[in-house]
């Protein structure tokens, strides 16, 4: 629980009660939660994320219907519940249970265990929305390379390993030197330096397919000026900076579409399809074993620490 006072701000395990907990159709006991850069913002005094305190952070859940008062949900239903408000002006998945509405409930498709689900979260869902999107717009592997920038990061390297898994030729683009092997490991087929995707020329030579981009600001537009005719590029993030410094050239020169990737409101049928297809042909391999690792609800200030600094590798998962 997050509690703010006039001069400071603190991050706690607290016990509530079930009255405690907001309005709601669905009521589930959490089994996992996953900590994403949002979370990070969440649990600082000008994250500008959260609008009134106490209040319990997570932007993901995946547990199992403990009642609900919603025809299309029975106690013990597994689910997965990510976006909307969930853990932004709602009390969110860092909690043993938590109170929702109902159309913001998924259920848990064949083929995903509720750990799975949340080794996945909000930053597998967007990497698993970019590359539909990118597909959707004529990407596959017969176009060419794909890069991802961000690659150690959570939709970074959900993507990494993604599209690895469907025979796409991925590059990699991290500043860490020491994570070279890690993304080798999860599909990587090359890696390139940070600072390869810094020149600022308007038209670039012709090199990727497609990109999957949680970076934004400088990165975006290196990305955008290389991206071979009538490719395209999937934004989802701006940890590089909410500034994009292009010019026109590369959509009008050479029909570069650039999506823009929200997994946060996206349709509940667009939704419901994705994550069964996050359970399928889009479910990285050893997913928990080399993208995944498991804390527990003590150790989440740590964890929202190191993520907020770049320090995190992967996807971290809370068991509650």
């Amino acid at each position: 629980m997050v509690e703010k006072t006039e001069d400071s701000l603190s991050l706690n395990v607290k016990e509530l009660t079930f009255d405690d907990l907001p309005h709601g159709d669905v009521t589930i006991r959490v089994a996992y939660s996953s900590v994403n850069y949002k979370d990070g913002l969440a649990c600082t005094p000008n994250g500008r994320i959260v609008k009134s305190y106490p209040f319990v952070p997570g932007i993901d859940l995946a547990g199992t219907v403990a009642a609900s008062r919603d025809p299309r949900f029975r106690e013990g239903d597994d689910v997965i519940v990510t976006g909307y408000e969930l853990g932004v002006s709602h009390f969110g998945g860092f909690s043993e249970y938590a109170r929702v509405p109902a159309d913001w409930v998924v259920k848990l498709p064949q083929g995903l265990t509720l750990k799975e689900a949340m080794a996945l979260g909000t930053a597998g869902f967007t990497a698993g929305l970019s590359i539909q999107r990118l597909e959707e717009h004529g990407v596959n592997p017969d176009r060419g390379p794909v890069l991802v920038t961000g690659a150690t990061g959570g939709v970074g390297s959900t993507a990494v390993a993604m599209l690895a898994k469907n025979g796409y030729h991925v590059a990699a683009s991290t500043g860490k030197a020491s994570e070279h092997e890690y993304l080798h490991k999860i599909g990587a087929a090359e890696i390139l330096s940070r600072d390869e995707l810094t020149d600022t020329r308007p038209l670039q030579k012709e090199r990727w397919a497609a990109a999957v981009d949680p970076v934004g600001g400088k990165t975006l537009a290196s990305v955008v000026s290389s991206i071979k005719y009538g490719g395209s590029v999937a934004l989802s993030g701006l940890a590089g900076g909410s500034e994009f410094a292009g010019t026109v050239f590369p959509f009008i020169l050479r029909g570069v579409n650039l999506l823009g990737i929200d997994s946060v409101y996206c349709p509940m049928d667009v939704r419901v399809k994705l994550w069964e297809r996050l359970a399928g042909d889009l479910k990285p391999e050893n997913l928990l074993d080399s993208i995944g690792y498991e804390i527990a609800l003590d150790e989440i200030p740590l964890a929202v620490s190191a993520i907020l600094k770049g320090d995190v590798r992967g996807r971290t998962i809370v068991r509650l």
